[in-house]
């Protein structure tokens, strides 16, 4: 007969032994005897009736049972991560906001964003999650973030009770290091027949736009390189190892940091950014702080 009462302690040692792979490395990590760990696992298969973990190779993974066990340890242990953030916010007056970073939004856009919860009179203490944008926003009907913050919209229909409340946009421009800039500025944009791009990949929708525009203007360049992670492809960028496409709204940022300069503008193209919440309505004041600085003319 299994013990309905369900030791946490137990399940925590469980959930770092399934992350960490294996009894040896999880007891270095929490500083127990192997032993310990052991007889601790033992006990919370015993309680719930069901091997958990099996050996393969070296390494230590969840059964089929272990990875439900899994899935739930990753909520409830955020959540007591959370309450613990709760609590120690309640006493020094700090607010939390959890915030959702798709890989492919410009960091600088995201630092821009953010800025303003760092200008609150109450004081906010930020945790942000870089992932992709699916990723994200099962994290957010899960309830592990506040708040996504995206250059994309979710689409109509979907089965995640999500909304986007838009937050302003910006047209591109060309960039790249002065060496590249002053060989593809003339005559742009009929130069970058040949020159070397740097673009998101097709999984971004601003790359279908890129790409119509391309074709618009007759121009094949060569693309040296297709990113995920936008920041990867601005360190690309200011190395000199290709032309690059940004929001106009960062022009000087880009220039400053990268020491990339202008090689054209792309009015015709625009980028667009999304916060994605739980409610329709925001309710969050760090969130609502966000939302106040775009309309004061953050992209403007």
């Amino acid at each position: 007969m299994k013990d309905r009462g369900l030791n946490y302690r137990h399940l925590y040692f469980f959930w770092m032994v399934a992350k960490e792979g294996g009894v040896t490395r999880a007891a270095e990590r929490l500083g127990l005897a192997v032993q310990t760990i052991s007889m601790q696992l033992a006990s919370l298969e015993q309680s719930v009736g069901k091997q958990l973990l099996e050996p393969q190779g070296r390494r230590l993974v969840p059964t089929e049972a272990g990875k439900l066990a899994l899935s739930y340890c990753e909520q409830i242990f955020l959540l007591g991560d959370q309450l613990q953030d709760a609590l120690e916010a309640a006493e020094t007056d700090k607010m939390r906001l959890t915030v959702g970073i798709s890989d492919s939004l410009p960091k600088l856009i995201a630092f821009r964003l953010l800025q303003a919860t760092q200008q609150m009179d109450t004081r906010v203490r930020l945790v942000c999650m870089e992932d992709e944008f699916e990723n994200l926003l099962a994290d957010l009907a899960l309830g592990k973030l506040d708040v996504v913050l995206t250059d994309r919209t979710v689409r109509a229909g979907g089965s995640l009770k999500v909304f986007s409340h838009l937050l302003g946009e910006s047209d591109l421009k060309l960039f790249g290091v002065p060496k590249l800039a002053r060989k593809y500025r003339r005559h742009f944009p009929d130069s970058l027949h040949g020159a070397p791009l740097l673009l998101p990949t097709r999984n971004n929708a601003l790359r279908g736009r890129i790409d119509a525009w391309l074709v618009q203007h007759k121009v094949r360049p060569e693309i040296v390189g297709e990113f995920e992670d936008n920041a990867m492809l601005n360190t690309f960028g200011r190395n000199g190892l290709g032309l690059f496409f940004a929001p106009s709204a960062l022009a000087q940022d880009i220039e400053d940091q990268f020491g990339a300069v202008l090689v054209g503008d792309a009015p015709e193209l625009r980028e667009h950014f999304y916060a994605i919440s739980n409610a329709r309505k925001i309710t969050h004041p760090a969130i609502e702080a966000i939302l106040n600085e775009v309309h004061s003319g953050l992209f403007a």
